[in-house]
């Protein structure tokens, strides 16, 4: 009896301790998913999606012990009252035109942008400090964010998760387009992930299969969430994306048939133990009306239906975490056969895309040109478009025009911030209203600066990058969309609210530019520098010789080697010398 007793005193020990046990409700969870999209050309998009969700306050700095969130990032959030912070590392570009809306849309490079707490004095300094310490965590060049490459935008990058108010001082916004990703910013980013890349769908990131891409995307999104539906407490939510393109023509394979394997050169084993949900999700959605382009194996455990991005899909689902799935066989390898070759005429064009290009001719002046296209048939709607060009591009803003169907298109919104040479860049936010069915052209003009010769890059005559344009719409959505509970529905769907069930929310970059300035020919400084070399060295030389040698007049000896030797031997009996 006495030892009952202590075994049930322990067990309420147990369950009353501060680990996460039976008897105390799971303060966070892991929940794990991966989407399969079919691209028109035959290409296949993987994004991966991890979220940590915790219910801890970070900001109180009331957190020791930390379980799934990564203590890396929980220490910085609570150090530099950061209240939101979005982090892409992007190779490559996304082509809108051909692959449609991406699910989630990064520029090339490396982007950060971060929303601080009201509590922070000295957001400039929190900025430098932040992206000092992203640059080591993860592996990149973050440290050449400085006040030349940063702006605070007015309107376009609103806050994600929970708001009190939008004061966009508390904003900063770096984009470094010159940044290349590789493994070793991908290794730092799975150490994050609660189960590394030893169990669950992060086994299938092999550096040498998502490297070997089209298009690869990491990012990192931290941002407060309601807890539950009546919103009094706030948990923190981590959102740890990754997208990659796989190209049939790139990979060798040449056919459009795809699998996980083929892919990734792995297959699924099992769910991340600490995973509350694990699922994989195929687009199946018919293409057009006549009957399905897409079929899957094995057979799915459930099939999804929901309307993203304003249109209505169908996705089969794998439930990792369901037991019939490993049933059959103990791994899982999804099968994607086409039925029949999609014809390239049935291409749907997404509602929104946009170009950019630099055009002019010499190295004096040039043009920023920027195509916005608005393809639906009956809908108007509104887009927010940022544009930040570097000091050394100085913008002529009467230049400015914005043409519509051979109209001009004045923006019902614009702020401008003038760059400062050495100091900041030009910040140009405006409000345009897009007809139905319309391109519309924005351009303006701009004077290329001349650097001091320290200020260009090892490698000038490659050019100079000027990072993206960002373009945020709300798009008017053909199908009404019904208000979906968070929790049950799939990651890829809830990263950005939807304001109402009319439209849904986009954010588009268009590509990075590559401009020349004026460069001087630096092999000039070594040709003369090896010139003057030469001729102080001959001119010099000869000079000091001259000054310095002293000249003997010798006569002529006579005897040679004879009197020599007689000269030693006398020398030997001390007597003098001839």
């Amino acid at each position: 009896g006495g030892m009952a007793a202590e075994l049930l005193l322990l067990l309420l020990l147990l369950a009353a301790g501060p680990g996460p046990g039976p008897g105390r409700a799971q303060r966070d969870a892991l929940r794990e998913e991966l989407l399969l999209s079919p691209l028109p050309a035959g290409d296949v998009a993987a994004t991966f999606q991890f979220r940590t969700r915790w219910d801890a306050d970070l900001q109180r700095g009331e957190v020791s012990h930390y379980r799934l969130f990564p203590k890396a990032l929980g220490r910085l959030v609570a150090a530099l009252g950061v209240r939101e912070l979005h982090l892409a590392l992007t190779q490559g570009f996304w082509r809108t035109q051909a692959w449609g809306q991406p699910p989630l849309q990064a520029p090339a490079g490396a982007e950060l942008w971060v929303w601080f707490q009201p509590t922070v004095t000295d957001v400039d300094k929190a900025w430098k400090e932040l992206s000092n310490i992203l640059s080591g965590i993860f592996c990149a060049s973050l440290n050449f964010i400085d006040s030349t490459n940063t702006v605070t935008p007015t309107a376009s990058f609103k806050p994600l998760g929970l708001a009190n108010g939008t004061d966009h001082h508390l904003l900063r916004y770096a984009v470094l387009p010159r940044e290349v990703v590789c493994t070793e910013n991908l290794t730092p980013w799975k150490k994050l992930l609660p189960c590394g890349s030893k169990a669950g769908l992060a086994v299938l990131l092999k550096a040498e299969r998502l490297f070997h891409s089209s298009y690869h995307s990491q990012a990192v999104h931290i941002r407060p969430v309601c807890r539950d539906a009546s919103c009094l407490a706030v948990s923190w939510e981590l959102r740890q994306t990754l997208t990659v393109v796989f190209d049939t023509f790139a990979s060798g394979q040449g056919k459009k048939d795809w699998s996980l394997f083929k892919m990734f050169s792995r297959t699924l084993t099992d769910a991340c133990p600490l995973a509350s949900q694990s699922k994989v999700y195929v687009d199946i959605s018919p293409k057009n009306k006549e009957k399905e382009l897409l079929e899957v194996s094995p057979p799915p455990t459930s099939v999804h239906e929901a309307v993203v991005q304003g249109d209505k899909r169908t996705y089969a689902v794998y439930d990792l975490l369901s037991p019939l799935l490993f049933n059959t066989s103990r791994s899982l390898n999804v099968q994607l056969k086409w039925q029949r070759p999609q014809d390239s005429s049935e291409l749907p064009t997404p509602v929104l895309h946009a170009q950019r290009y630099v055009s002019g001719y010499g190295l004096q002046t040039g043009e920023i040109s920027t195509l916005i296209y608005n393809t639906h048939p009956y809908r108007a709607f509104p887009v927010l478009l940022l544009e930040t060009v570097p000091w050394y591009l100085r913008l002529y803003v009467h230049t400015l025009t914005i043409i519509t169907k051979g109209k001009e298109n004045k923006p019902s919104y614009i702020h401008y911030q003038p760059a400062q040479d050495r100091r900041r860049p030009h910040l140009l936010e405006m409000l345009i209203q897009l007809p139905a069915n319309s391109i519309t052209k924005i351009t303006i003009q701009f004077e290329r600066a001349l650097l001091k010769w320290t200020e260009y890059t090892p490698d000038p005559n490659h050019g100079f990058y000027v990072g993206s344009s960002v373009l945020s719409a709300l798009v008017p959505s053909v199908i009404a969309m019904k208000d979906v509970d968070e929790e049950q529905s799939p990651l890829f769907t809830s990263l950005f609210p939807s304001s109402d069930g009319s439209s849904y929310f986009v954010r588009l970059y268009t590509e990075p530019l590559l401009v020349n300035l004026p460069t001087p020919d630096f092999s000039m400084p070594y040709n003369v520098i090896c010139l003057t070399c030469t001729v102080v060295a001959v001119c010099y030389g000869s000079f000091y010789n001259l000054l310095t040698r002293t000249f003997h007049v010798e006569e002529p000896s006579r005897g040679g080697l004879a009197k020599r030797l007689a000269n030693i031997i006398r020398k030997f009996r001390g007597v003098p010398p001839l």
